[in-house]
């Protein structure tokens, strides 16, 4: 019984993506964001096919979103 409870669940969550935005509408903004930080780090993303790209260099990016947009987010609830 349990076994199936894990293998449901599994399966569950590896069929779900996690690359969607929790607001689809601010997928373009987003986006527009990505290319900003990115010229901003000195990293050479673009549209399309990134591959070649290292996962430190991806990663630095995203890194630097998530990072921006918590500051960005204290900055509103303190008022400023």
């Amino acid at each position: 019984m349990l076994n199936k409870i894990r293998k449901r669940r599994s399966i569950t969550m590896a069929s779900r993506s996690s690359n969607r935005a929790a607001v689809p509408e601010a997928k373009g903004a987003l986006d527009k964001f990505k290319y900003e930080v990115a010229n901003e780090l000195g990293v050479p993303l673009t549209e399309g096919y990134n591959g070649d790209l290292t996962s430190r260099q991806n990663g630095s990016v995203g890194g630097y979103m998530v990072k921006k947009m918590i500051e960005q987010q204290e900055k509103q609830m303190a008022g400023k």
